[in-house]
């Protein structure tokens, strides 16, 4: 397993916070399905931090 450090930003006007969750739209989910199309490896994100519903996040942290 290899671990790999992604600093991001999003405008999070649309989501429903960070945290994955049963059909709603949220970052986490959104970066894990991206990185799936690329590698076709399933990931889970771990943060540093999270948001709530409409917040947005400049150089926020996570590890795959």
């Amino acid at each position: 397993m290899r671990n790999i450090k992604l600093t991001i930003e999003y405008d999070g006007k649309d989501f429903k916070g960070w945290q994955a969750q049963p059909n709603k739209l949220n970052i986490q989910g959104e970066i894990e399905q991206a990185i799936q199309k690329i590698t076709g490896e399933t990931v889970e994100i771990n943060a540093s931090g999270r948001t709530d519903a409409g917040v947005h996040a400049l150089r926020s942290s996570c590890k795959l």
